[in-house]
C-alpha cells in the first residue's frame, strides 16, 4: 500500500502518511503476507490453465465450427471463462497501474457518514445494490432483439465488450467517484474539464438520464398493466425490504445471512402468492390496474424511495431482487447445461447486412452496437456507480469486486437472454418481435409474412403460434415487442424442459415476466435516487448548500424535480396512441452509449492527471470505439433519407401524408397516431442533435485536458487534484467476496476488539 508511482498526485502520496489509530488492529493487510497468498502454486497454474483452454474451446465452436447448429454450453463456457480470466487479470493490471487503491484511507461512507446517504455498507449487500441498480432493462432487451442479426455479433460484443470497455467504465468511474466524496460524473466532469466541457457534461447526463429512467418506468408498466399477479408481487417486495432494512439496523444488526434467507422466503411466498390472490376475484378485481394508475404508483414511489435513508429501503430491496435476478440467471445456465439445447439461428443472420430488418432498422454497424448497451457497454451504470454506490463503500480496494465483477454479472445476464432468444424457433421470434403492421396481429397473418421473408429452415403455421401462446398461457404472443415477452418464452421453454414439463410453460412464462419487471423496478428507484444527487451538485455550483446531500430541502425540492421530469415523460408515453416513449426507445440506446463516451473521457483526463501515462490506452481505446460508434449512429439518425432509420425523414414522410389529407400512413391508423410520429420524431430528431453535439465538446475538452496533464507531467508541472483529502481509516473490511487467509486473519483481530474500541458497525454488517 505504501508504493509510490510516477506522477502521482500530492494527495495521493501523502497516503503514505496515513496513521491509524495504535490502539487499534491494521486497517489494510500487509502487503508481505498478501503477496503470499497470491502466491502461484501448481494447482493454481493447472486451473487456470484449464479455464484457458475450456474458454477457447467453446469460442472455437462459436466462432469457427459453426455448423447447422451450435450447442447452447458454449456460450455459457465461453462467457464464464472470459469473466474469470477477464477479472483476475485484466481488472488487477487497472487497479495496480489505475486506481491504485489504499484500504488505509478511509472513504465517504466513513469519514461523511450520516446514516441517510452515507453509509457503510457489507460488500456483498452493496455487490447486490450495485448490480441491481445497473441492471435493468438494458441486458434483457437489447440482445433479445439484437438477436435479429444473428447470435454472434452480440455474443463477441457482449463477452468481449464487457471486458474490455463496459467493466472498465464501471469500476473506474466507482473509484474516482468515491476518492472525490461520491461526487455525480457531471460535477466531476466540471472539476476536470473546466467550465465549457463540465457544463455540456452536466446538461447532457441530467437529459439523458430523464430518458432512461422514464423508458425504464415504461418498461415495468407495460409488465405490470392490467396484470394482478405482477401487481401484487412485485408491490409486495417494498414492505419486504422495509423490513429487511429494520431488521439489519436495529433487530439483528450484522445478520446479513439470517435475513438474506428470511427476505428470500418471503419474496418467493410473495411470488407464488400472487398467483393465487390474482386467481381470487377480489385480487383480481384489486390488483388489475391501468397503465395510467400504475405510473402515477410509479411516480409516488420513485420520490419516497429517493429521499428515505438507503439502508431502509434502497440497499434492502436492491439487495432482495438481487436474489431473485442472479438466482434466476444461474439456474437458466445450469438448465441449460443440463438441457443442452440446440441452436439453429445463424451465426450471422439475413439481416446482418442489410438496414431494413422488421424487428429494428439499422445496419449490424453501427446499431447493433447501440442496440445492446447494458451488457456490454452502458453509461447509466456511471450515473449509478458516481450516485448511490461510491457512498456505501467500506474499504478501498472493494470497488474491483462491486465496479468490475458487477459489471460481469449484468453481461452474463445478457447472454443467459441472448440464448433464450435464439432458443425458440427463428419464425416464432419474427413473428413476436415485429410490429403488428408488418405481422397482421393475427396468426394466419403472421405466419403468412414470416415465410415471406425467406428464411433458411423456416415454415411457420398458424396452428404452431397458437399451441406456443396456449403452452405460456397467453390469448395471443403475436407482435408482443419490446424483446420482454421474447425472453420470458425462450426461458419458459429451456426450464420446462428441466423442470416440470409442457404444463409447467405457463409458470415459468409469469416467472419470467415478473422477473423482468422485478428487475427494472430497481433500476428506477436507483436511476431516481441518483438523478436528485446530479442535480444537487449541478445546483450546488451555484448554491453552494445544495451540494450537502443531507440537507433534506434541497435534497426533497431536487427529487420532486427530477421525478416530475421522468413523470412527465413516462405519462406523455403511457397515453400517447402510439405509446410514445416506445417510439424513443432507439434513442435511449444511442443515448446510453453517449453517455458511456462521456464517463470514459472524463476518466481518461482523470486517469492522466494522476499519472497513468503508460497504461492510459486501457480507457482511450473503449473510448475511441464509443465515440465512433455512438457519432455515427447519431449522425444516421439524424441525416438519413431512409425514413425507417432516420428521425427528420420520418418526420418528413409524416407530415407530407398530413398535408396530403391522408387519414392513415406506414404503422399509423389514424389522424392522431400520426400527428403523435410526426411530434415524437420532432422531439427524437432534436434530442439527437442536442446529446450528441453535447457529448462531442466534452471528448473534446477531455483530449485536451489529457494533453494537457501529459505536458505539465513533462514539463514538472503538477496536475490539480480533486480528490477529498486523505484521512485515515479506523475501520476494516475484506476486498474480495472470499476472504483470502490474511484477510481472514486480520478480521478474527478486529471481532476480538470490544465494541466500546471500535466504530459503530455499518447498517448491512
Amino acid at each position: 500500500m505504501g508504493k509510490k508511482y510516477e506522477g502521482e498526485s500530492p494527495n495521493t502520496l501523502s497516503e503514505d502518511l496515513l496513521e491509524g489509530d495504535p490502539a487499534l488492529p491494521a486497517t489494510a493487510v500487509n502487503e508481505a503476507r498478501e503477496a503470499e497468498d497470491a502466491k502461484w502454486t501448481p494447482a493454481k497454474i493447472g486451473l487456470w490453465v484449464g479455464i484457458a483452454l475450456l474458454g477457447g474451446v467453446a469460442w472455437f465452436m462459436l466462432a469457427i465450427v459453426r455448423g447447422e447448429t451450435v450447442n447452447a454450453i458454449w456460450f455459457v463456457f465461453a462467457s464464464v471463462c472470459t469473466y474469470l480470466i477477464g477479472y483476475r487479470f485484466y481488472s488487477k493490471v487497472i487497479e495496480r497501474y489505475i486506481t491504485r487503491p489504499n484500504d488505509r484511507r478511509a472513504t465517504p461512507a466513513e469519514y461523511k457518514a450520516d446514516g441517510k446517504d452515507y453509509v457503510r455498507t457489507d460488500r456483498n449487500v452493496l455487490f447486490g445494490h450495485h448490480f441491481a441498480a445497473i441492471a435493468g432493462a438494458g441486458p434483457l432487451v437489447g440482445p433479445v432483439i439484437a438477436a435479429q442479426m444473428g447470435y454472434l455479433p452480440g455474443t463477441i460484443w457482449i463477452i468481449i465488450g464487457v471486458v474490455l470497455a463496459g467493466a472498465v467504465q464501471d469500476y473506474l468511474v466507482l473509484f474516482f467517484s468515491m476518492r472525490r466524496g461520491g461526487r455525480s460524473l457531471g460535477q466531476m466532469a466540471r472539476e476536470e474539464l473546466g467550465v465549457i466541457g463540465g457544463t455540456a457534461a452536466l446538461v447532457a447526463t441530467l437529459l439523458i438520464m430523464v430518458i432512461i429512467v422514464a423508458i425504464l418506468a415504461l418498461v415495468v408498466v407495460n409488465a405490470l398493466g392490467e396484470s394482478p399477479w405482477g401487481v401484487f408481487s412485485v408491490g409486495m417486495t417494498i414492505p419486504i425490504a422495509l423490513f429487511m432494512g429494520v431488521y439489519l439496523r436495529f433487530i439483528r444488526p450484522g445478520k446479513v445471512l439470517e435475513v438474506s434467507i428470511i427476505g428470500f422466503v418471503l419474496l418467493m411466498a410473495a411470488i407464488i402468492g400472487g398467483g393465487a390472490v390474482a386467481g381470487t376475484e377480489w385480487g383480481a378485481a384489486f390488483f388489475h390496474l391501468d397503465k395510467v394508475t400504475i405510473a402515477w404508483g410509479l411516480i409516488v414511489y420513485g420520490f419516497i424511495a429517493a429521499i428515505l435513508p438507503v439502508w431502509l429501503l434502497l440497499a434492502p430491496r436492491d439487495y432482495l431482487s438481487t436474489f431473485m435476478k442472479i438466482g434466476v440467471i444461474v439456474m437458466l445456465a445450469l438448465a441449460i447445461i443440463v438441457v443442452r439445447p440446440e441452436i439453429t439461428v445463424p451465426a450471422f443472420s439475413e439481416f446482418a447486412s442489410r438496414d431494413n430488418g422488421p424487428v429494428f432498422s439499422g445496419a449490424l454497424f453501427p446499431f447493433l452496437f447501440v442496440t445492446i448497451a447494458c451488457g456490454a457497454l452502458s453509461g447509466f451504470h456511471a450515473l449509478i456507480a458516481s450516485g448511490t454506490t461510491p457512498k456505501l463503500i467500506e474499504k478501498e480496494r472493494q470497488t474491483r469486486l462491486i465496479g468490475y465483477g458487477g459489471m460481469l454479472m449484468e453481461s452474463f445476464v445478457a447472454i443467459m437472454a441472448l440464448v433464450a432468444a435464439i432458443s425458440i424457433d427463428r419464425g416464432l421470434y419474427f413473428a413476436m418481435n415485429s410490429p403488428a403492421a408488418l405481422t397482421g396481429g393475427t396468426v394466419e397473418t403472421a405466419a403468412a409474412w414470416v415465410n415471406s421473408l425467406g428464411l433458411s429452415g423456416v415454415n411457420l403455421t398458424p396452428d404452431f403460434l397458437a399451441q406456443a401462446a396456449a403452452n405460456v398461457g397467453e390469448e395471443s404472443i403475436v407482435s408482443r415487442t419490446g424483446g420482454a415477452p421474447t425472453l420470458a418464452v425462450g426461458l419458459a421453454h429451456i426450464m420446462q424442459q428441466f423442470i416440470g414439463g409442457t404444463s409447467m410453460m405457463a409458470f415459468w412464462y409469469h416467472f419470467a415476466i415478473m422477473f423482468e419487471a422485478l428487475f427494472i423496478l430497481t433500476a428506477v428507484d436507483a436511476g431516481t435516487r441518483v438523478a436528485r444527487f446530479m442535480l444537487q451538485d449541478s445546483i450546488g455550483n451555484f448554491v453552494p448548500k445544495f451540494k450537502e446531500a443531507s440537507w433534506r430541502p434541497g435534497a426533497w425540492l431536487c427529487t420532486a424535480v427530477m421525478v416530475g421530469a421522468w413523470g412527465a415523460v413516462l405519462l406523455m408515453g403511457v397515453t400517447d396512441p402510439l405509446g410514445g416513449i416506445n417510439t424513443l426507445f432507439p434513442l435511449f440506446g444511442i443515448a446510453n452509449q453517449l453517455l458511456a463516451a462521456i464517463a470514459l473521457a472524463v476518466c481518461m483526463a482523470i486517469a492522466a492527471k494522476r499519472g497513468s501515462f503508460k497504461y492510459i490506452w486501457i480507457v482511450a481505446a473503449p473510448l475511441a470505439f464509443a465515440a465512433v460508434v455512438t457519432i455515427t449512429a447519431s449522425f444516421h439518425k439524424i441525416f438519413s433519407p431512409v425514413p425507417a432509420v432516420g428521425y427528420f425523414a420520418n418526420n418528413a414522410a409524416f407530415s407530407k401524408a398530413l398535408e396530403d389529407g391522408k387519414t392513415s400512413f406506414g404503422t399509423a391508423k389514424t389522424v392522431t397516431a400520426m400527428e403523435a410520429v410526426v411530434r415524437n420524431t420532432t422531439v427524437q430528431g432534436w434530442l439527437s442533435v442536442i446529446f450528441v453535439t453535447l457529448s462531442i465538446i466534452v471528448i473534446i475538452t477531455a483530449v485536451r485536458a489529457t494533453v494537457k496533464a501529459f505536458r505539465n507531467a513533462a514539463s514538472g508541472i503538477p496536475n490539480k487534484d480533486h480528490e477529498d483529502q486523505a484521512s485515515a481509516s479506523r475501520v476494516y473490511a475484506p476486498a474480495g467476496l472470499i476472504p483470502t487467509p490474511s484477510e481472514r486473519a486480520l478480521m478474527a483481530e478486529w471481532n476480538k476488539l470490544p465494541a466500546d474500541k471500535r466504530l459503530e458497525r455499518s447498517g448491512h454488517h
